[in-house]
Formats: C-alpha cells, structure tokens, sequence
C-alpha cells in the first residue's frame, strides 16, 4: 500500500507538491485550478521582481508570478519543462511558476511536522509545517501568506 493509498484510509488532506530547483513544496490541493504548460509572459512595468507579466487564460488576465523568487532563491529561467500552477489566493488568482508537479499527497495533520526553529522569520511566515515522506523533506506552504493582500493588488 502506497503512502497516499494508506492515507485515503483514515481521512487526511490532500496537498499537491512541486519542486522549485532541488527543493519540494507543497500547498492545499483545494487552491488549485489548474496545472498548465509554461506559457511566455508579458512583463507589466513598476511589477515586483517575482512577477514574470501576465497571461491570458481563457480571456482573464493571469499574473505568473515566479515561485522561487518570490521565496528569496534564485529566480527561474523558464523553459518548455516549467509549469504554472493556476492557484486561488483569497479573491486573486495567479500563475505560479514551478520546475515540475511531482505528486499527489494526502496527510494527516499528524505527519505535519513544525518548522524548524533555525527557520528565518520569513520561511517561518509561510512555511506551514514540514512533511518527511518516503526520504523526502517536503515544505508545506500557505498562498496567503506568500503573497499578503498589498503583493496580491500590486502582481
């Protein structure tokens, strides 16, 4: 029986993780819309750095926001291999840029394990716990505190 399979069993979360150069993350499958393809941006001016531009999904405007420069590491380079994470953020919807979807987990809240103390105050703000699956260390993240109400109005 597989970890996830185990977990089906005695009820859990489902959370959906990623990687981000050598590091895994994972966030609330519940926040996320869609999974697509790396799609080109167009750069908006006075935008933060994380931001990459904006696309057109389906006739709304989709700010990309690169995910591993809004965590303070190095920013990406997209390629054809990188994908957007289409993911709610209270009332804002954003393109998140990943290296790749890597699984499908579903938790309890007793394999959350708390962030570690040597954290720095920022990892601390949105690192929600840290999953240790399979040899894996995978960070849990929550959206609405990577991207407070004043970051989401400006992307």
């Amino acid at each position: 029986m597989t970890y996830a399979a185990k977990n089906l069993t005695t009820g859990g979360r489902e959370l959906i993780a990623f990687r981000v150069g050598d590091q895994e993350f994972c966030v609330n499958i519940m926040s996320v819309r869609e999974i697509r393809g790396w799609t080109r941006a167009t750069p908006m001016p006075h935008a933060p750095a994380y931001v990459l531009g904006v696309i057109n999904l389906r006739g709304a405007v989709l700010p990309i926001i690169d995910f591993s420069a809004r965590l303070g590491m190095k920013p990406a380079e997209p390629t054809v291999r990188h994908v957007i994470i289409v993911a709610q953020v209270k009332s804002q919807v954003v393109g998140l840029l990943v290296d790749a979807v890597s699984d499908i987990l579903t938790v309890s809240d007793s394999d959350i394990q708390p962030t570690p103390d040597i954290a720095s105050d920022f990892e601390r703000s949105f690192a929600r716990g840290v999953l240790a699956i399979e040899g894996r260390m995978i960070c849990l993240v929550e959206l609405d505190s990577v991207f407070p109400h004043e970051e989401r109005e400006a992307a």
